[in-house]
């Protein structure tokens, strides 16, 4: 949506400016009303811009950010302002932005925002989740930015269609519950794009991964090994991904598939694919099977699929199978072992009359390596094993730890098992 349109959009139910529970302010803050009225006199004056609708984003934004200052230098609204450059702020957060959420989504130092509802806005800051005093005023504001969040990725959220996944335009990972299936209110699950992207070198430093264990894992995306990136949620699947893919050699040609773009890939010849949900009359639909079947027509080197949740997940053994060496991709699993009974399951969910063995041999061909990643209490996120899957041995898929740590927390170190990698020539552990 453009922001004429969001703007156009603003009602009196405002939300005034609440700092953390961690802040302090000596300034005095203006009542719900106070800020209310600061809102609907900027909005009265910009319906009567003649041309609003047909000016840029830019021009309009300059256009609301001069009649907030104009508005807020009146002798009967400055007398209620604390801190004019907040008020300013979260003025202009109302009017063009997300409104209570704004600045948590500009806060670099928050990694996830929940909304359960009006009042319930919970953060997590350096993996520890905290409740927040923020609010919204009525249902009527939650749902208005939460249309605002969807219509920038071209997605819609409505009864007929109560749930969607979207992205921000920083990339953030937006999911959207409406009631009545949010029986407390419409829900919204924000997992924030991070700026900076991390390197191996940073989660060696920071004990989540080991250098032996890097340089294998660069070792085995180069030569192209099929790499499992497995995990519950929170783990930091995607950027583990994100890692690996920065090893693939700039002259292949790579194809990514998502449900929403996340993925960051910095490569010349790369294409990304991204799922597309139905339309109002339930027509339409582009799922990441489709994605994944169409993307072998394109001349990939290598598929790189966000995540594996359902039936594509045989069309991507297939994939891995037929000449797409040194594929990657991710899926739920609290253990490599578990992973590839989740595999198993899936290729079963697509209505494949396939015998077991069958599948798992399949499967034992196409998974080179398995990279599991875990979440301890503290929040923090790690790499607990590298594992090899060997091969069949008999009706079981044969796997072999490569590295592991010895306890379920990040103060044990990522230490090799002394057992050599099979299936590549020249890694060893």
């Amino acid at each position: 949506m453009s922001l004429a349109a969001r703007a156009d959009r603003v009602t009196s139910n405002v939300t005034p400016i609440r700092p953390l529970e961690s802040e302090e302010s000596e300034f005095r803050l203006p009542s719900r009303a106070e800020f209310g009225d600061i809102v609907n006199r900027v909005r009265d004056r910009l319906s009567e811009v003649p041309d609003r609708a047909t000016m840029s984003d830019d021009r309009l934004r300059v256009l609301v950010e001069s009649h907030v200052s104009s508005v807020m230098a009146l002798p009967e609204v400055s007398s209620s302002i604390g801190d004019p450059v907040r008020v300013r702020a979260a003025v202009l957060d109302e009017l063009l932005g997300f409104g209570p959420l704004q600045d948590l989504l500009d806060d670099p130092k928050v990694s996830e925002i929940m909304v359960n509802g009006l009042d319930a806005v919970f953060v997590e800051s350096n993996g520890i989740l905290r409740h927040t005093n923020r609010s919204f005023d009525s249902n009527e504001q939650l749902l208005r930015v939460i249309d605002r969040m969807v219509r920038t990725s071209g997605r819609r959220v409505d009864q007929s269609s109560p749930m969607v996944d979207a992205r921000l335009p920083d990339g953030s990972r937006l999911n959207v519950v409406l009631p009545p299936l949010a029986v407390d209110g419409a829900s919204i699950t924000i997992r924030k794009f991070t700026a900076g992207k991390l390197s191996t070198d940073d989660l060696v430093e920071r004990g989540s991964l080991s250098a032996e264990a890097a340089d294998f894992l660069k070792g085995a995306v180069a030569s192209k090994a099929n790499v499992l990136v497995s995990g519950g949620t929170g783990t930091g699947k995607t950027t583990i991904l994100n890692i690996l893919s920065s090893y693939i050699a700039r002259h292949e040609r790579v194809v990514t598939v998502e449900d929403a773009v996340e993925l960051s890939l910095d490569l010349p010849n790369l294409i990304r694919l991204e799922t597309r949900p139905a339309n109002s009359e339930g027509a339409g639909e582009i799922s990441i099977r489709d994605l994944v079947r169409n993307s072998l027509r394109m001349r990939p080197d290598r598929i790189v699929v966000g995540e594996v949740r359902g039936s594509e997940a045989l069309d991507m053994l297939q994939a891995m199978n037929t000449g797409h060496e040194g594929s990657l991709s991710t899926l739920h699993a609290n253990s490599p072992r578990d992973a590839l009974r989740r595999l198993e399951t899936m290729v079963l969910l697509g209505g494949v009359e396939l015998p077991l063995r069958a599948i798992r041999e399949q499967i034992a061909s196409a998974i080179d390596v398995i990279v599991q990643l875990t979440r301890d209490a503290a929040g923090r996120r790690f790499v607990s094993s590298i594992t090899e899957v060997v091969g069949m041995e008999g009706e079981v898929v044969s796997t072999a730890d490569l590295f592991v740590r010895s306890g379920n927390d990040m103060d044990s170190p990522l230490v090799s098992t002394g057992v050599s990698a099979h299936r590549f020539m020249g890694l060893r552990t």
